[in-house]
């Protein structure tokens, strides 16, 4: 299984500079390589293969005045970047085509300076290294001073470094791990019910209030915000004040970030099975919920909870997102009218007395149980597997990926 393991790094002022000018060598070829591919589109000319476009826009374009100075940072940082547009066009094919599932992607789009966050990728050939002293020494930029939250479980095969909008630096590591993690088995499955009211209640009646990150921090941001709408477009004060902003909401990302890891790993570490539901959070974040339902990073949550089952040897399995588990009885099965969001607690005609979201949670727990088992208890669902993280580097919306966001119905 491939992890990835990112850490905090320190650049000095120069290296501040070099790095610098990596990302703005990787972005400049990027759009180079995407104006090169669309104007053969546009004058009707054969499709740009991949090796054509290195050539062109890296080999050649060195040799002329207005890119020579493409040779002052490492080729490797280029090819990823042209690396990352075709596999943007791939996935923009793959999508229009059928051959990807989900929502379609859209074709991958410019770069921008002035993009909130900036990354470049080194792999094994750039011959990056990690130092007895801890430091990582990259191709033209120098030995970056790292903060070290754990050790490497194996050499890594690459490692991107990404600047984020509050101006913090991460060396972003991609590690290939064959040991065995699985978790002794427990004999406790779960499913579980998120909302707003609580952000989990387990089927075992365990409930987990909703922290509610951002609204705790809503009156901060709000005084950095104002003053930076007081501050003059352009200038340096304003500069610093989108910093200000910036920090603010990563500190609120990070901490959130922070506690899903740690609900999570319990939960995995606590049952042999964990069952959610299978919605779309898109669609409840075009509501007047929409900020609570961002706030609680549901599909965050899940994803998760997906890939540390599949690494320790859990199943993880979604119920059907249409499947009716808060109006349905967990008693006697019946399916009731549909609810009102105030409405908590209700009674069926069966004379069951049911916590809205306790009720959803058991009945998660069971149809899970009946989808993963066939009719002799044997297990037929196939272990989870986590799909190979993207590369950190690739911008957001370069093959933006619009399909659903998996999540729970507050409903």
């Amino acid at each position: 299984m491939q992890l990835r393991h990112q850490f905090r790094v320190y650049p000095t002022p120069g290296q501040q500079i070099e790095l610098a000018r990596a990302f703005g060598c990787a972005r400049v070829v990027f759009n180079d390589g995407l104006r090169a591919r669309q104007e053969a589109r546009e004058q009707g000319l054969p499709y740009v293969s991949d090796a054509e476009l290195s050539k062109r826009v890296i080999t050649l374009a060195k040799t002329t005045p207005e890119r020579a100075w493409l040779g002052e940072v490492s080729a490797v940082v280029l090819q990823q970047a042209l690396a990352d547009l075709n596999t943007a066009y791939r996935n923009f094919f793959a999508s229009i085509s059928g051959k990807r599932k989900g929502r379609k992607v859209a074709p991958p789009r410019f770069r921008s300076r002035k993009d909130n966050r900036q990354g470049i990728r080194f792999t094994k050939n750039s011959r990056f290294k990690v130092l007895d002293n801890g430091k990582l020494r990259l191709p033209k930029i120098g030995d970056l001073a790292v903060r070290w939250s754990r050790t490497l479980p194996s050499e890594p095969s690459s490692v991107a470094i990404i600047r984020d909008a509050a101006g913090r630096y991460f060396a972003s590591f991609v590690v290939q791990t064959s040991q065995d993690e699985t978790l002794p088995e427990v004999g406790f499955e779960v499913g579980i019910d998120l909302g707003l009211t609580h952000f989990a209640v387990m089927s075992d009646g365990t409930k987990v209030a909703a922290p509610k990150f951002l609204r705790r921090a809503a009156g901060k941001l709000k005084r950095l915000q104002q003053d930076l709408s007081r501050k003059q477009r352009g200038s340096q004060n304003r500069k610093k004040a989108v910093v200000r902003v910036a920090r603010a909401h990563a500190r609120v990302a990070d901490t959130r970030r922070d506690w899903q890891h740690k609900l999570s790993t319990t939960v995995v570490r606590e049952n042999q099975a964990i069952y959610v539901e299978d919605l779309c959070v898109t669609g409840l974040g075009r509501t007047r919920l929409a900020k609570s339902v961002h706030d609680a990073g549901w599909a965050s949550f899940t994803a998760m909870l997906e890939y540390k089952a599949a690494r320790y040897g859990r199943t993880f399995a979604r119920v059907d997102r249409f499947f009716p588990s808060t109006r349905m009885c967990s008693a006697c099965g019946r399916i009731n009218e549909k609810m009102a969001l105030n409405l908590r607690a209700w009674e069926c005609p069966c004379g069951a007395t049911h916590d809205r979201d306790h009720n959803a949670a058991v009945n998660v727990l069971a149809a899970g149980q009946a989808e993963s088992r066939n009719d002799r208890g044997a297990r037929v669902r196939p272990p989870a597997m986590v799909a190979p993280r993207g590369e950190a580097v690739t911008h957001p919306d370069a093959a933006r990926s619009t399909r659903s966001v998996e999540g729970i119905s507050v409903l």
